[in-house]
């Protein structure tokens, strides 16, 4: 994705492990990370591949990690409705997102948890919920790479009582708890979270306070329950593992420009074109690359590592539900489609051995 765009990057003002990031995306499956050969058990064909640089805001290494997840996750699944539930930050915080990301975005997940489990401790229910960041897109265009931090949350329509058996929150399960009232919730849980975190300024601080977080403007909004545990599988597999703009976006990289395709909401979703300079495309891209070692996919309440290990038990053999069998993923030859491949080999930077080369390449 960033092949060709590499000069003049270390002008722009980018921190050392954006830097770094984007150095890894630009190797991304090229000769300079080495590669490997791989035979098909079925057919014999031999496939000559360059290695992934396997960084998580790169597009072309989010696949098999995200069949990984996904499968970890299908042990979780309850026969109980599931919402999608989103919390945005208002755009008066962007500024404050590129000086302070990590404490910005704490507060996002810390905000939004405890704004579910207020709502849940009023039914004397502990929840549950796994919840996505993502940093791009804004209400009108969501994929052309602005700055518009929000998460994504999977929450099941129940919780575990005082005395540990599972209650759905609604018995029509048609929504999940009243929106604005969320909203207004949210915004002072994340208000106080941020204090905690960083030095707020007064005038931000107060026009935060005063200004109205509205499920009108998309600050916390929550869709109807998934049809089936199927239907969460499916959303699990398109929001875990995104990054800002993947490949297939990019429709031409000329000296100057980089030009993608993004969809217009004000226009119902209309396909159009945007064309941004080498510069400002990098920078984009570059709001979106996480600070080191930070965490944006979290699971909480009855969905916690903490839960699973100690008292999921109870919850699954109260429905009862089989214990899940683990799955092993494999890679599927593309040639005969119905082998899997086998690694038989691996090489450096200085290429493929030599009796290799031209015999069943991809």
């Amino acid at each position: 994705m960033l092949e060709g765009l590499g000069e003049g990057i270390e002008n722009l003002g980018l921190n050392g492990w954006q830097l770094s990031t984007l150095s890894a995306v630009r190797r991304c499956r090229t000769a300079a990370l080495g590669g490997h050969i791989d035979a098909c058990d079925s057919c014999g064909n031999i496939s000559i591949s360059y290695n992934s640089c396997r960084n998580r805001h790169c597009p072309k290494c989010q696949g098999h990690k995200r069949e990984e997840w996904i499968q970890a996750r299908e042990a979780d699944l309850l026969p109980v409705p599931y919402f999608h539930v989103v919390f945005t930050l208002p755009c008066e915080l962007n500024e404050l997102v590129l000086h302070k990301p990590k404490e910005v975005y704490d507060s996002m997940f810390a905000a939004s948890w405890q704004t579910l489990e207020t709502f849940g401790k009023k039914k004397g229910l502990q929840l549950g919920m796994i919840t996505v960041l993502h940093t791009w897109g804004d209400a009108a265009l969501r994929q052309n790479l602005s700055l518009h931090p929000h998460l994504h949350c999977i929450v099941p329509g129940g919780g575990v009582d005082k005395e540990g058996n599972w209650q759905n929150v609604r018995a029509d399960g048609k929504f999940l708890f009243p929106v604005k009232a969320m909203s207004k919730v949210f915004r002072a849980k994340y208000l106080a979270q941020i204090r905690q975190r960083t030095v707020l300024n007064k005038d931000l601080g107060e026009t935060l306070f005063k200004k109205e977080w509205r499920s009108d403007v998309s600050i916390v909004y929550a869709k109807r329950p998934f049809g089936n545990p199927k239907s969460v599988i499916e959303y699990l597999g398109r929001y875990t593992h995104k990054v800002a703009i993947s490949n297939h976006r990019i429709q031409q990289v000329d000296a100057e420009n980089v030009t993608f395709s993004y969809k217009d909401y004000r226009q119902k979703g209309l396909k159009k074109s945007m064309t941004l300079s080498h510069d400002e495309f990098i920078r984009r891209f570059s709001q979106h690359i996480l600070p080191k070692r930070f965490v944006r996919i979290r699971h909480y309440g009855v969905l916690s590592s903490t839960w699973k290990r100690e008292k999921f038990k109870q919850i699954r053999e109260q429905f009862k539900l089989k214990p899940a069998e683990p799955k092993t993923l494999l890679r599927k030859c593309t040639c005969c489609k119905v082998g899997n491949l086998v690694t038989i080999a691996v090489f450096d930077g200085r290429g493929p051995p030599v009796e290799y080369l031209g015999v069943g390449q991809n």
